[in-house]
């Protein structure tokens, strides 16, 4: 297999989803990126899996190359993974999943079971409370468009050079676009506030969770907590803040690969 990933598309809705896909004959890995990200973030991971893992990853609703939605509701998310599975024909996969991801994947397994082999939690908790202001809020003061890339990064402040890579030229050659929308991205967040703890119990597929020790999301207890209240559940830490795969690449695919080889 090439770690290359090849993107396709596939209209859900009347809406285009995006997504990449590295090929091959390996078993089938679903990868759901969290917030302010694409699936473009599980290139390394992809290919350190080796031809032994197909590695599909999306850009979710909203983000990356995928058109904006409606609406940002788990049913949503879950409805365009869906959509993707038949469309590639297949039944059932890992799904691992930072964050959002991480969310979504294991309501995924929760509402179908039969679609999910074994899941990977990467930093996604169970209960998220909500404390007034989205912690993504600091993105409304982004503009979606601008006529250059230039100006495009400059508006972004501190994060403009982290955002840079990702950004897309508008389809009429007018400017350029991030690849989330600001509002788009603070009701998605604000959509995942809550106690999911019903939905992480839910499953009984085995399941990996992988938890960085300095996240900004997940605190060490609960953490322990989603281990030990979910039968079959393997537990890895990692140096590292929420952003686990960013920070610790070999770490986190190792802690993966070593999940995957026990399936």
């Amino acid at each position: 297999m090439s770690s290359e990933f090849t993107r396709s598309s596939l209209s859900v809705g009347g809406r285009a989803l995006s997504f990449l896909d590295s090929g091959g004959a390996g078993r089938p890995l679903l990868a759901l990126h969290g917030h302010l990200s694409e699936g473009a973030s599980f290139t390394a991971l992809a290919a350190a899996l080796g031809p032994g893992w197909r590695v599909i990853a999306p850009d979710q609703r909203g983000h990356g190359d995928s058109d904006r939605a409606p609406d940002y509701t788990r049913a949503g998310y879950l409805a365009d993974l869906l959509a993707l599975l038949d469309h590639l024909g297949l039944d059932r996969v890992v799904a691992l999943g930072h964050s959002l991801g991480g969310i979504n994947a294991y309501h995924l397994a929760a509402a179908h079971p039969g679609r999910v082999e074994a899941l990977v939690n990467v930093d996604a908790p169970a209960d998220l409370p909500d404390h007034g202001t989205s912690p993504l809020a600091f993105v409304l003061g982004f503009p979606y468009t601008a006529p250059t890339r230039e100006e495009l990064v400059a508006a972004c402040g501190p994060l403009g050079s982290a955002i840079a890579p990702a950004l897309r030229p508008l389809p009429d050659g007018s400017g350029w676009r991030l690849p989330f929308h600001p509002q788009d991205t603070v009701d998605s967040e604000n959509l995942v506030h809550g106690d999911h703890w019903a939905r992480w119990l839910a499953s009984d597929c085995p399941a990996l969770l992988v938890h960085g020790l300095k996240s900004q999301a997940l605190p060490t207890e609960q953490a322990l907590d989603m281990a030990a209240r979910r039968p079959g559940t393997a537990y890895t830490a990692l140096e590292t803040d929420h952003f686990v795969q960013l920070q610790d690449p070999e770490g986190f695919a190792a802690a993966v690969r070593a999940f995957l080889d026990t399936l």
